[in-house]
Formats: C-alpha cells, structure tokens, sequence
C-alpha cells in the first residue's frame, strides 16, 4: 500500500514499511526521510531525529544551527549522519577504515550545518521545532500533544 503526504511525496526508499514504523521494533533501521510517513509516524521519525541530533552535536562537537529542521538539506544531512553512526554503534558495521571515514567527513557533514544564525539550543528551540511539526501535518503522540 502506498502513501503518499500532502506534497505528493513517494513511499520512503529502502523498502521501509510505513505501516510498522515502531521505534522499539526498528532501532537499528528507519527511513532517511519523513516523506511518505503517516502524519503520526512523521512526528516520531522527527522526534527521533531531535534525540539524534542532541547527542551526536555535544559526541562531535557539531556546530548545529537553531531550525536545522525547517532545511530539508540539513535535515537529511543529520538523518542520514545519525544512521551512519548507529551502524557502527550497534555493532551492525565493525569496520575501522570506515568508522575512520566517518570521522574525516565531520568537516563536510559541519559544513552542511553551517546555515543559519543562532546556535542550536534544545530547551529554547524545542517549541519552534514542535510548531514546525505540526506546519507540516505531522500529529504528535497523546503525551506530546499535551505539552
């Protein structure tokens, strides 16, 4: 079954299935874009990506700019950052040469990042990130909704 978002988007790649999206049952797996998710899975997918980000910015040392999420750039470039370093963390990649390939592309990965004025505050910027989410029809969770 295909799901399309309201811009028309395609099914995420990798043969994820967007009808199991679980964070339990995918840790080590998850589509590198929001597109094509069910707006309940779309504010997970994010939400996850917040988590990621927070603490692969202090592991690295990563100069991330207040609204990385409203840059579809930054955006992928983070989601696709974060995979690459759960793949090794989990233990999924055991291969020095290319946990060492990660390492040296910390420039090219900063240097996408580089956009924008503010530094990334997560207390501060949590709430603009929240409305962000909801400007792009993601529903949040019943616990999140509340805040």
């Amino acid at each position: 079954m295909s799901r399309d978002d309201e811009r028309g988007q395609a099914d995420p790649p990798d043969g994820f299935d967007a009808d199991r999206f679980d964070d339990e049952e995918d840790e080590g797996r998850w589509p590198m874009t929001w597109h094509g998710l069910a707006p309940g899975d779309r504010w997970r997918w994010f939400d996850r990506l917040w988590s990621d980000v927070c603490s692969l910015s202090a592991r690295y040392r990563l100069s991330v700019r207040s609204e990385w999420w409203a840059d579809e750039l930054q955006v992928e470039v983070l989601a696709a950052f974060a995979a690459w370093v759960q793949r090794y963390d989990c233990g999924e990649w055991d291969d020095p040469p290319g946990k060492l390939a990660l390492l040296f592309d910390l420039e090219r990965v900063s240097a996408a990042l580089r956009d924008g004025v503010d530094p990334f505050h997560p207390e501060r910027d949590r709430p603009a990130f929240e409305r962000h989410l909801r400007l792009l029809g993601c529903r949040a969770p019943p616990e999140s909704a509340a805040r």
